[in-house]
This record gives C-alpha cells, sequence and structure tokens, in this order.
C-alpha cells in the first residue's frame, strides 16, 4: 500500500499543478482581457476627439473661405461703382492696376511692366469668355474685338 500511496500522491500533486496552472492562466487572461477592454475605451475616446477636431476645424475653415469670398465679392462690387463714375472710375482703374502692379511686382522683383502686363493679357485671354457671357447681350462685345485691343507678346 505505501507505494500506491506514493502514485496517489504523485496523482494529487499533479492535480494541485494543473489546478494552480489553470488558476493563474484564468487570472492571466482575465487581467489581459481588462487591460483591453481599457485600452480599447481609450482610444475610442481619442478618435472620437480627434474627430470632433477635425470637424470643428473644418467648419472653421468653411467659415473663413466663405468670408474670403465675401470680401472678394465685396471689393469687386465697389470698384465696379467706382468705376462706374467716369472721372472718378479713370483715375480709380489707373489705382487699382498700379496695386495690382506693386503685389506682382513684390512677387516677380525682377520683373518689367511689360512682363506683368503680358501676364495679365494672357490672364485675360483664359477669362475672357466668362467675363463677357455676364455682361447684357445689347452691351457684350465679341470676344475676337476685345482680345484684338490686347498688346502681342512674345
Amino acid at each position: 500500500m505505501s507505494f500506491q500511496g506514493g502514485a496517489d500522491m504523485l496523482k494529487l500533486f499533479g492535480l494541485f499543478r494543473s489546478v494552480v496552472f489553470l488558476g493563474w492562466l484564468s487570472a492571466a487572461l482575465v487581467s489581459t482581457t481588462i487591460a483591453t477592454g481599457i485600452w480599447a475605451f481609450q482610444m475610442t475616446s481619442t478618435v472620437a476627439a480627434l474627430s470632433a477636431q477635425a470637424a470643428s476645424a473644418a467648419v472653421a475653415h468653411r467659415k473663413q473661405l466663405a468670408r474670403a469670398v465675401a470680401k472678394t465679392k465685396a471689393k469687386a462690387r465697389l470698384r465696379r461703382a467706382v468705376v462706374a463714375l467716369p472721372a472718378v472710375g479713370m483715375i480709380a482703374v489707373g489705382d487699382f492696376e498700379e496695386q495690382d502692379y506693386q503685389e506682382w511686382l513684390a512677387e516677380n522683383p525682377d520683373g518689367t511692366r511689360r512682363q506683368y502686363a503680358c501676364e495679365v493679357a494672357t490672364l485675360t485671354t483664359d477669362v475672357i469668355d466668362d467675363v463677357l457671357q455676364d455682361l447684357p447681350d445689347r452691351l457684350r462685345p465679341e470676344p475676337e474685338t476685345v482680345l484684338g485691343r490686347m498688346q502681342e507678346c512674345g
């Protein structure tokens, strides 16, 4: 019987070892599950915060863009109104052109008035059809008439 008692002791020790291992494994899995859940919650919170910031920035950018467009339209309306007065209009056109030239010159320090005029003429030919379409039919000249008065650049 003593031999059998040793075998029972080995079985009992094996069972104890298995229970301890399973207990340790269960504790490790539970703690890993809890840690993963906390990590997932933190990542979800971070993503939500970043999404809210991105949406807020997009709205702010849209407002800034709308304000810039409105400001540009108001400036164009004011220029048209001033130009509509013959004497004041001629002075204003000259002043507006000089301001635009000075801005261009700041970006192109080695540029000349002829180069500026050529660049303006090139840009004008790109948009002439759109501008003329905005005029009433009775006031609209043919695009070739307008383009024929522009100086040649080469």
